[in-house]
Order: C-alpha cells, then sequence, then structure tokens
C-alpha cells in the first residue's frame, strides 16, 4: 500500500448515520469556534487601532498648533482668500511683474 492510498482514508465521508452525525456536529462547533474567533481579533484589532490614533493624535498636537498659528490670515499681507482650492491674491498694479 502507497502513501497517497493510506491518506484517502480519512479524506472519505463517513458511511454510518452515527459518522454523520458526529461530522456534522464537529463541522458546526468548528464553524462557531471560528467565528468566535474572529470576533475577538476584530475587537483586539479595532481596539489597537483607537489605542494607535489616540497616541498620533496626541503627539501630533504641537505640531497642528504651529500650523495654525503659522497659517496666513485673509487679508494680511502675503495672504490671500482662499476659494474653491485657489489662491486669490490682489496687487496693486505698480507692484505687477512685467
Amino acid at each position: 500500500m502507497n502513501r497517497f492510498h493510506a491518506r484517502s482514508n480519512f479524506v472519505r465521508p463517513p458511511q454510518t448515520l452515527l459518522g454523520r452525525i458526529v461530522a456534522f456536529i464537529l463541522t458546526g462547533v468548528l464553524i462557531v469556534l471560528a467565528l468566535m474567533f474572529s470576533l475577538v481579533a476584530l475587537a483586539v484589532a479595532a481596539v489597537g487601532g483607537l489605542l494607535f490614533a489616540g497616541w498620533f493624535w496626541w503627539k501630533t498636537r504641537a505640531l497642528r498648533k504651529a500650523m495654525r498659528e503659522a497659517a496666513p490670515m485673509p487679508g494680511q499681507a502675503g495672504g490671500g482668500d482662499f476659494i474653491d482650492g485657489e489662491c486669490v491674491r490682489e496687487t496693486p498694479d505698480d507692484r505687477l511683474l512685467r
């Protein structure tokens, strides 16, 4: 008997009624365990993502404050009005580049 023939005995579905019932119950148990594991893994990933987002927000607070303070206000010199993502800056005619 070769090694492939010996393995084929384990892949064959159960033939008796008791074997089919046991296989059905084991399949159900394995599906329930897989769903439970996936829910726990999803919860752990969600909590980890929230912790990382909170840590990142906390670490970048000084940078966000500096960016807010450095942003030019509309009407300031060198500033301008932003309309739909485009900067409009009006300059007197004598300052235009020719």
